[in-house]
């Protein structure tokens, strides 16, 4: 007997017409790859950056709406994401890109060291979910997409130890919080990048450095900001509408290798 349930028109899930998405972050690398990358899809791009000049750039290059604003302070979360309310059709999605890591050995870093990490890593994660949640869920649901890394996964590195148990927070906050906000229908997921080609990174790398970190890929290239954005797209469309809770590594394999050296033959 031919298989009689309906067949959805997948192409389609991806598409985001009308849908308003807060995009924090949005002004540089990853944040506007993901502004142009929602944009593509239909959104209604809201861009959020603390940088005034970056968040109108982004906003114009996409035909969004700029807000400028610090997202890690509580009074500022709930400003801009009182305004994007206020937009029309205000917001459905959450897409948060917010994050950088300040290498310093762990016993380098001082009071204002780790109180700097814990906000631009986990802390505007919390206030968004927060602030932004209860708004989801009054109408009925939607999601949120965070950017993690693979920092916070079952390896370690020298240098960025806070930061590490910074994200490693942030994916057990995602999966706790899948479960909060699941039954009125708000999903919430996250990406993990390993190492991202970002202007940042790349100067911070030096082409020497990029080299070294793609030749240590299985797929032979350090990501583009592009490639986060793609994953980022996935989570919050509805092609993923029974994904929740979820971490999606994308390191272009890294995390699969054996980390030993191979034995000799």
């Amino acid at each position: 007997m031919t298989d009689p349930s309906e067949v959805p028109d997948y192409p389609s899930l991806l598409r985001l017409d009308g849908t308003g998405v807060v995009i924090l972050g949005a002004g540089q690398g990853i944040g506007r790859q993901a502004s142009h990358a929602f944009a593509q899809a239909g959104a209604r791009c809201l861009c959020v950056d603390l940088d005034g000049d970056l968040a109108r750039q982004v906003a114009t290059e996409v035909g969004g709406v700029p807000l400028v604003g610090d997202a890690t302070r509580r009074v500022e979360a709930e400003r801009l994401f009182a305004e994007a309310a206020a937009q029309p059709g205000g917001f459905r999605a959450v897409v948060d890109i917010i994050g950088m890591a300040r290498f310093k050995l762990l016993a380098d870093m001082d009071d204002a060291d780790l109180a700097w990490q814990y906000d631009i890593v986990l802390g505007h994660a919390i206030l968004a979910l927060q602030v932004a949640g209860p708004l989801l869920v009054a109408q009925g649901g939607g999601a949120f997409t965070f950017v993690s890394s693979a920092s916070g996964g079952p390896t370690g590195a020298a240098n960025h130890a806070v930061y590490g148990a910074m994200k490693a927070g942030l994916i057990s906050l995602v999966r706790s919080m899948a479960v909060e906000y699941g039954p009125p229908g708000v999903r919430v997921n996250s990406v993990a990048p390993g190492a991202v080609r970002t202007p940042r990174v790349a100067a911070l790398l030096g082409e020497a450095g990029v080299q070294r970190n793609a030749e240590a890929t299985p797929l032979g290239r350090m990501a583009l900001p592009s490639d986060i954005a793609a994953a980022l797209l996935f989570l919050t469309s509805d092609l993923a509408s029974y994904v929740t809770g979820q971490t999606l590594l994308v390191d272009g394999g890294v995390a699969s290798k054996f980390p030993y050296p191979p034995p000799p033959i």
